[in-house]
């Protein structure tokens, strides 16, 4: 891939929005489904992957106080805005909140789980009012729509049909997939001006981490760290620091804070694990602005890069993906060479292959820290030299068939896991 590919690959894959990926995809969806009715709808029909259904169920939803997809559902309706891609809430006001819920009181909103299907990532919407209805299909990315159409009495227009265009590779047609040296070369010697795009991940990341620390959300898992006792546990470090402001920003988006984070292959989770703890390493270890940019490009790419055969969702939890990256580039402020960030991922790969993903929910910030704690481990070993070898479980001397073997175990070895994963979820009492 050619660096201008390469940009444009980081620029789609690292995009902000408020709130949890998948409900906020699902109202998205129904964003653009009621601006085609054209009308306020009467009833909603939702159908969805199982690993849609699973990481929207336990989330808040921005602005709302609530948990879960119908709120979501009924303010993509009644207030939505298609054109905010994963921002679709961000205009929402107290009023519309009150308006959702009494839509949800009438009972107009149906959510099934799509039977049939083998993409991971699928919504479908159907938005009807009297003799009126309009369907939008969400499919492979979490902002891509595929189909748009409206009926009107005996009457359907079709105004997108790209079904035909899925496949279960999440590569984009034609795209290379990258290999971890030509991550690593891009985000070192690429112009300075043309990748400070990403420090913008830092700008908003940091931004929910604060906010955090203003209020109580989730777990307060990032809070919990700066008290005495935790203090007193985990000690006053850069290691502690990583971690608190990690889970902070997760704490507060898993709980619905009205703020935009920084995502990464459609996962804010995987957007601030890959951004945080490389800034704070950054800023306590005195690296200098270039050194940071560098290394969250290098961490966002190497997320970016395993993602692509790994699959946008799959049963394997992202905080092994995203944390994976920022070991990357906390190895890479250590001075580390390309060998030595290589041998970070394998570290990271021995301890975390397997970690299961049961949902996105607000203790996601408590595996979100293990990920992160992790990072730093692989890469102050990466840093000594010492590494995990081939002779260990599912490691290989090359470091992308590592990664493959990975993305292996997560994408077809974890089926299974996920369709257990997701009945349990379901037959709770």
């Amino acid at each position: 891939m050619t660096n201008s590919d390469i940009i444009k690959l980081v620029k789609r894959e690292v995009i902000p929005a408020v709130g949890c990926t998948e409900p906020m995809a699902v109202s998205l969806c129904t964003a653009y489904s009621a601006e085609t009715l054209g009308r306020r709808p009467e009833r909603i029909d939702i159908a969805l992957s199982a690993n849609i259904l699973k990481n929207a169920m336990g989330v808040g939803i921005p602005g709302t106080g609530m948990i879960g997809l119908p709120i979501a559902v009924a303010l993509g309706a009644l207030s939505g805005k298609s054109k905010y891609g994963l921002e679709v809430l961000k205009d929402v006001t107290p009023a519309d909140v009150e308006k959702g819920k009494e839509f949800i009181g009438k009972g107009g909103i149906n959510i099934t789980l799509k039977e049939g299907i083998t993409e991971k990532l699928y919504i479908e919407v159907r938005c009807s009012a009297s003799d009126c209805s309009s369907t939008a299909i969400i499919a492979h990315e979490h902002t891509g729509l595929i189909y748009l159409d409206k009926v009107t009495g005996q009457k359907r227009t079709v105004l997108k049909d790209q079904r035909n265009s899925l496949s279960d590779t999440e590569s984009e047609a034609g795209e290379e997939e990258l290999t971890l040296k030509q991550v690593y070369d891009f985000a070192t010697t690429a112009p300075l001006a043309d990748i400070e795009f990403i420090n913008e991940a830092r700008r908003l990341n940091e931004a929910a981490s604060n906010k955090a620390l203003k209020g109580n959300y989730g777990h307060n898992l990032g809070k919990t760290l700066t008290r005495p006792l935790g203090k007193g546990v985990m000690g006053d470090s850069i290691f502690s620091h990583i971690l608190t402001a990690t889970s902070c920003a997760c704490d507060a988006r898993m709980a619905g804070a009205m703020i935009p984070v920084m995502c990464n292959s459609g996962s804010g989770n995987q957007g601030i694990a890959a951004t945080m703890p490389v800034v704070v390493f950054a800023r306590e270890n005195h690296n200098t602005e270039e050194e940071l940019t560098r290394a969250l490009m290098l961490s966002h790419l190497t997320a970016v890069y395993i993602k692509q055969s790994l699959g946008r969702l799959s049963a394997l939890c992202g905080c092994v993906v995203a944390a994976t990256g920022s070991s990357c580039g906390i190895t890479y402020l250590m001075g580390g060479s390309y060998e030595q960030v290589s041998y970070s991922v394998k570290n990271m790969i021995a301890n975390l292959a397997g970690i299961v993903c049961d949902g996105a929910k607000p203790s996601c910030s408590l595996k979100v820290s293990s990920g992160v704690s992790t990072a730093v481990l692989s890469a102050i070993m990466a840093i000594q030299n010492d590494v995990v070898t081939s002779v260990e479980g599912i490691i290989e001397d090359d470091v992308d068939k590592s990664i493959h073997n990975l993305t292996l175990v997560g994408s077809k070895g974890m089926n299974e896991t996920d369709r257990l994963i997701l009945d349990i979820m379901t037959h709770k009492k």
